[in-house]
C-alpha cells in the first residue's frame, strides 16, 4: 500500500471515529430531541437521530461516518456539524478529514521549514521584552527570540532542540514546569490531531505520535478522545527553575505568510512580579556571562 492509499485509509478511520465521539457527547436532551428512555442502549445520539437533525437521510449519514465521502457538498457538511454541535475548530477538522479522506484534495506532502525567514527572526529578536517562539505543525520550535528560549530553558535539550509535545508528555520535569500540566496536555494533543487532518501524508507526524502513545498513557488516553479545539490566548502559569512562579498572558496566531507555522507571544502586566522576572531574565540574555 502506497503512502497515498495508507493516508486515505487513515483518514477515513478518523472521520469515523471522529463523527463517532462527537454523537457519544451529546444526549437527546441536549439537541432538542425527546429525553432518553432506561432501555436506550446507545451512548449518546444514535446515527439516525443525527440524520434527522442534518436533514440527510440516515443511509447518506451512515456513509459518511464510514468515511465514504464521495460527492458530499459543503451544505451538507455544514449541517452534520450543526448537528453535532461542532465548534470552529472541529468543523475545520472535519473539512479537512473529508477533503482529504475523499479525494477532493490531493495527498501531498508539505515541506517543513527548520527555520524562521529572515525577516521573521529579525522581528522575534526585536521583541526584548517579550518572550515569543515560532512552532511548526509538529510542535518544534523553529525559532526564538533570547527571552523566550531563557522561559523554556528546561524544555531545551542537550542539542538545543525543542519540541513541545515531547516536553509535555515525556519530561518529567514539565509536570513541574507547568503549573496546569492538564490544560497543557489537552491542548498539545490537540493540536496534533489537528495536524494529522491538515497534513494526512505526513508519516513524520503519525510517527511523533505513535511515540507518545508508546511513551505516555496520558497521551494515549487524550488522542483517543479526538478532540481539536486549541486555546489561541489565555493565562499560563509557570514554574521557572530559576525566577519561580510566573503568570503570564499568551496570544498564538498563526502565520498566514508560513502555513503550519504558529507564533506564540507571552506578555506580563505593569508592574507585576511576573513582569518583573521577565525583565531580571531579560538582562540575563544581555549579559557577557
Amino acid at each position: 500500500m502506497g503512502d497515498g492509499e495508507r493516508a486515505k485509509t487513515l483518514l477515513r478511520r478518523q472521520v469515523r471515529d471522529f463523527l463517532t465521539t462527537r454523537r457519544a457527547r451529546l444526549t437527546p436532551g441536549e439537541v432538542g430531541l425527546p429525553a432518553v428512555n432506561a432501555n436506550r442502549r446507545v451512548k449518546g445520539l444514535r446515527r439516525e437521530e443525527v440524520a434527522a437533525l442534518a436533514g440527510i437521510s440516515v443511509e447518506y449519514y451512515i456513509r459518511l461516518e464510514r468515511g465514504d465521502a464521495r460527492g458530499v457538498s459543503e451544505n451538507v457538511l455544514l449541517s452534520v456539524s450543526r448537528a453535532l454541535r461542532l465548534d470552529e475548530s472541529e468543523h475545520a477538522h472535519l473539512l479537512d478529514l473529508i477533503r482529504s479522506g475523499g479525494g477532493i484534495r490531493p495527498c501531498r506532502l508539505v515541506a517543513r521549514a527548520t527555520e524562521p525567514r529572515p525577516s521573521m527572526q529579525r522581528i522575534l529578536d526585536s521583541m526584548t521584552t517579550t518572550p515569543a517562539l515560532i512552532l511548526d505543525g509538529h510542535l518544534d520550535v523553529i525559532g526564538a527570540n533570547a527571552l523566550g528560549r531563557a522561559l523554556y530553558q528546561p524544555m531545551y535539550g542537550p542539542c538545543g532542540s525543542a519540541n513541545m509535545a515531547r516536553f509535555v508528555f515525556t519530561d518529567p520535569a514539565a509536570r513541574t514546569f507547568w503549573c496546569d500540566w492538564d490544560t497543557i496536555a489537552d491542548d498539545t494533543a490537540n493540536s496534533l490531531r489537528a495536524e494529522t487532518g491538515r497534513n494526512p501524508c505526513d508519516r513524520s507526524v503519525t510517527e511523533l505520535v505513535d511515540e507518545l502513545a508508546a511513551r505516555s498513557p496520558e497521551f494515549t488516553t487524550r488522542w483517543a478522545r479526538h478532540d481539536v479545539h486549541v486555546r489561541s490566548a489565555g493565562t499560563r502559569r509557570i514554574e521557572h527553575p530559576l525566577v519561580g512562579r510566573l503568570t503570564l498572558p499568551f496570544e498564538s496566531t498563526p502565520l498566514v505568510a508560513d502555513p503550519g507555522q504558529t507564533l506564540l507571544m507571552y506578555s506580563a502586566a505593569t508592574g507585576s512580579a511576573a513582569q518583573d522576572a521577565l525583565h531580571l531574565m531579560a538582562s540575563w540574555t544581555t549579559s557577557p556571562h
